[in-house]
């Protein structure tokens, strides 16, 4: 794994996300959104699937579930300084890298433009399998696709009507090979609040936050943090 070098956020104007799940950016990624809209980065969500198979509700009508979801998701952005969410209503648990897919998350970089992008990881875990849910290796996988080559090649996607984009980094959460944190002990409470937006997933939310706040300290202490600092984990690629 190449060792990271990305662009100064300074430098950068525009963050898409891509991830296969509503909640999913807020367990990996919120604290350090949160860092990239304080410095006045404009970040977008692409979430591919409404989170059908998900919750803890068995009185709740199933149907109502994508909208559901779609709000959470919208709440918890808003938390972290995000306003513009792409939902691309692919079926929960039925996630491919196919071609369609590709196309779509192409269409949502060449729309949004960004010189960042942020996704899950699409290689498996072992050790945490939780995170490498098919779904999330799925999606990973087809933003990878589209990151490099296919937002960038004007030949691919000619259906496409928006202009094509190259995109310069490639972040990814819980990968095995991680090159880079971001300290967010200053936005980890926007982080929390992003999390606790998505009511309908929280058997135990005082749990959860329980173990939130423990792994995230985690991650910092082994990045070098110091202490009472709370940290996330990334490995970036960088193509120019």
């Amino acid at each position: 794994m190449p060792e990271a070098n990305p662009r100064p956020d300074s430098e950068i104007e525009r963050v898409l996300v891509v991830v296969a799940h509503p909640d999913d950016i807020d367990f990996g990624g919120a604290g350090t959104v949160a860092v990239w809209t304080k410095a006045g980065i404009d970040v977008h969500y692409c979430i591919v699937t409404d989170g059908q198979a998900g919750g803890f509700e068995p009185e709740r009508d199933r149907a109502e579930i994508p909208a559901v979801r779609r709000t959470e998701q919208t709440a918890a952005a808003e938390h972290v300084g995000v306003h513009d969410l792409h939902f691309l209503g692919y079926a929960d648990g039925a996630v491919e890298p196919t071609f369609e897919l590709v196309r779509d998350i192409s269409r949502v970089i060449r729309t949004v433009r960004p010189q960042r992008l942020l996704t899950q990881s699409p290689e498996r875990v072992w050790s945490r399998l939780q995170v490498s849910h098919p779904d999330h290796l799925a999606a990973a996988e087809a933003a990878v696709r589209a990151f490099y080559p296919a937002a960038g090649n004007p030949y691919a996607y000619t259906d496409v009507a928006e202009e094509a984009w190259d995109v310069d980094e490639l972040w990814m959460m819980d990968h095995p090979d991680i090159n880079h944190h971001v300290d967010i002990t200053d936005t980890f409470d926007q982080k929390l609040a992003a999390l606790m937006s998505h009511t309908s997933q929280h058997r135990d939310p005082e749990g959860l936050l329980k173990g939130i706040r423990a792994n995230f300290n985690r991650v910092a202490t082994a990045a070098g943090f110091p202490p009472n600092h709370y940290a996330e984990a990334f490995t970036v690629i960088r193509m120019r």
